[in-house]
């Protein structure tokens, strides 16, 4: 079971009202002026660019006629999306964009993952995190230990109770790319073996130089969370070098997922990735 999230707990509570909305045949504007929003603010809500208050939400249970049960689950989503996340005390070094899919991959119960030429960040060792943030022209060398501990503070989810179910998927090149140096990537590898040894919610596949398709993404990388609650799709997130950010249209969400399928199946078995992994990690 994962942790409760903040972020997770928001948006849920904003899909479940937006759902709730339409079922009751409300178009947004008829609605805002309804529960006393001006049909931008509500608009806002709907978009989770503003939390509604224990007061305010009120009147918006009422006129969506909202049965005693259900009143009682919004009502403790609500209370949960008031705490503030571990994620939120760094917005000072991480923007509203990046905060939200910390605490999104907090509370998700599982994430499927593809790169092609880098370890994903739940992944990463100090050393190898502190290679790839110093090259980044963008970040200044006084943000670099901090970010580095951002990076591993998200990495606890891997581990305890609620621990999350990780698959990734990686192009063999990201296993030679000698981020930081050989010392450094060496060390990353032989992480990397370790943690596929000891935690059986984590599975990385290798698409080896053979396939025939290679690593049929370039270097773009994504990741693909999936959350407990029924009420929830799934979440993506998609980088670039040029561009990071959520992918939440049910289309794409549609291609991506469809995208890493093919990944998987183009990809060594997971007793095969390890093997590899480790003959790396001795070179």
């Amino acid at each position: 079971m994962a942790p409760l999230s903040p972020t997770v707990a928001r948006w849920e509570l904003v899909l479940r009202l937006r759902e709730l909305r339409e079922q009751r045949g409300f178009d947004s504007a008829t609605f805002a002026r309804q529960v006393g929003f001006t049909p931008a603010n509500w608009s806002h809500v709907e978009k989770g660019r503003r939390v509604l208050t224990a007061n305010s939400i009120g009147p918006v249970l009422e006129v969506l006629d909202v049965p005693d049960e259900e009143r009682d689950e919004l009502l403790a989503l609500l209370a949960t999306s008031k705490e503030r996340g571990w994620w939120a005390k760094s917005s000072a070094l991480i923007g509203p964009e990046l905060q939200r899919y910390y605490g999104m991959e907090y509370g998700a119960e599982s994430i499927r993952s593809y790169d092609s030429l880098v370890i994903p960040g739940l992944l990463q060792t100090e050393d190898y995190a502190r290679a790839l943030i110093r090259a980044d022209v963008m970040i200044r060398p006084v943000q670099v230990e901090q970010l580095v501990e951002v990076r591993m503070r998200r990495q606890r989810r891997l581990r305890g109770a609620d621990r999350v179910d990780m698959t990734v998927v990686v192009g063999e090149a990201t296993l030679l790319q000698q981020i930081g140096g050989p010392k450094v990537l060496r060390g990353q590898l032989e992480y990397l073996a370790r943690v596929i040894d000891e935690l059986d919610t984590v599975e990385v596949r290798v698409i080896p130089f053979q396939a025939a398709t290679g690593a049929i993404l370039g270097g773009s990388s994504f990741h693909l969370l999936d959350f407990s609650s029924v009420s929830l799709p799934t979440f993506g997130w998609v980088e670039s070098a040029v561009f990071g950010g959520a992918v939440e249209n049910s289309d794409h969400i549609r291609d991506l997922s469809f995208a890493y399928v093919r990944a998987l199946e183009r990809s060594l078995s997971r007793i095969d990735s390890l093997a590899l992994i480790r003959r790396y990690a001795r070179v």
